[in-house]
């Protein structure tokens, strides 16, 4: 029997999971889970798809282990667990595809080097993103391997919402609006299309809201305008990150105040958002516990931004059908829905209270003249489909 890994690989972080295929080729979930706190001290977590714990391992003393020794780890774990099935691919999210990348793509050593030349567009995603393709390389040097770029749902947008106001050359050498997320997006955009088809033709906004947050104006299952920019630190407030920021803020930091630019990407990529206004964690979670001041003020201002952002995607769509929450946060904190809701009024939004505080996916009332959505995200799975779809090219 066959099966496709999808590999999801963060700074700090790896995401997996492995599909067995029936005899159709359709992916089913066998396990995932996830390696959290690389650098500091690692802790993999394996997951069947009802929730039962099938592997678990802490590593205390690991803050030295490299990507690369932890996804050998996880290769032998998956192995095992995969005992009968043959892998056929590993997909890969990788962040950014540039101006050339707009599907996914079987990954070469030519790809290899082009993506390399991405990676400052991309810092804190784009290296750690092709450590994980070179380590698999190394341990499995045959075994193909698809790239699955996050900006390629968003290329075909509009141009208008791909420029900058900046000199013509500049953005002909690259420096334009990209947006991310658009493998979360895509899955959004397929799932609505199963649950409300009339609305998945129509204008919605989703919602990616988690540690990394950013909103897509969608028509008809496609992209029209998105918050995040040239990087992934425009846009939103998220749980570390600025998002949008006067370009004044940066230029003060560095003439004024002597910051050199590693010292302002620090400050605006890890210590800024949710984490720098509260003063306490990144993690909304941590913040529902506490009932400090500064805590109050950082989930209102996160509220604020996503419901001032989402009114000026409903500008580009020309009007709104449907809100669609995604992600960490938006799946799972009924509150967080709730003011955004509440600040949305005016477009006709109505929030219903006790479906918000259920399941979904419909939580709006059903006279709500926007339709109001909670799915959950599978941006691994979206990687299963786009790999699978690349070997079946390939026979």
């Amino acid at each position: 029997m066959k099966a496709v890994v999808s590999l999801n690989s963060g700074s700090s972080s790896i995401k997996f999971a492995l599909y067995g295929l029936d005899a159709q080729g359709s992916p089913s979930l066998s396990a995932g889970g996830k390696i959290e706190g690389i650098g500091i001290a690692p802790h993999l977590v394996a997951r069947t798809v009802d929730g039962e714990t099938i592997f678990d391992r802490n590593w205390p003393d690991g803050a030295n282990l490299t990507h690369a020794d932890l996804l050998k780890e996880l290769f032998d774990w998956a192995l095992g667990h995969l005992d009968g099935y043959e892998v056929v691919a590993i997909g890969h999210r990788v962040v950014h595809g540039g101006t050339q990348f707009a599907a996914p793509r079987l990954i070469d050593e030519a790809l290899l080097d082009a993506l390399d030349a991405l990676c400052p567009l991309a810092p804190l995603h784009q290296p750690h993103n092709l450590a994980a393709i070179r380590a698999i390389r190394t341990l499995q040097p045959d075994l193909p391997q698809v790239a699955c770029f996050d900006t390629a749902f968003h290329h075909d947008k509009p141009l208008l919402a791909s420029r900058l106001a900046i000199p013509r050359a500049l953005h002909d050498q690259g420096i334009r609006r990209y947006g991310f997320h658009g493998l979360s997006y895509e899955y959004i955009a397929r799932r609505l299309r199963d649950i409300d088809p009339a609305l998945a033709g129509g204008r919605i906004i989703a919602a990616h809201l988690g540690n990394g947050a950013s909103l897509c104006a969608m028509r008809g299952g496609r992209s029209v305008d998105t918050t995040m920019g040239f990087t992934a630190l425009d846009g939103l407030m998220m749980g570390t990150r600025c998002g949008s920021i006067d370009p004044g803020v940066v230029l003060h930091l560095q003439t004024q105040m002597g910051m050199s630019a590693a010292e302002v990407e620090q400050l605006l990529y890890k210590q800024s958002g949710l984490l720098g206004v509260s003063g306490i964690s990144s993690d909304m979670r941590a913040l529902a516990a506490s009932d400090a001041p500064e805590v109050e003020e950082a989930i209102s201002l996160f509220t604020w931004r996503a419901a001032r952002e989402a009114g000026a995607l409903t500008a580009s769509l020309g009007g709104l059908d449907g809100l669609v929450f995604t992600a960490g946060i938006g799946e799972n904190n009924a509150d967080v829905r709730s003011r955004i809701c509440r600040r949305l009024e005016w477009l006709g939004l109505e929030i219903d209270g006790l479906a918000n505080a259920g399941h979904g996916p419909v939580i709006s009332l059903p006279d709500s003249r926007v339709k109001i959505l909670v799915i959950p995200t599978d941006e691994e799975r979206m990687i299963a489909l786009h790999s699978l779809t690349i070997m079946e090219k390939r026979t």
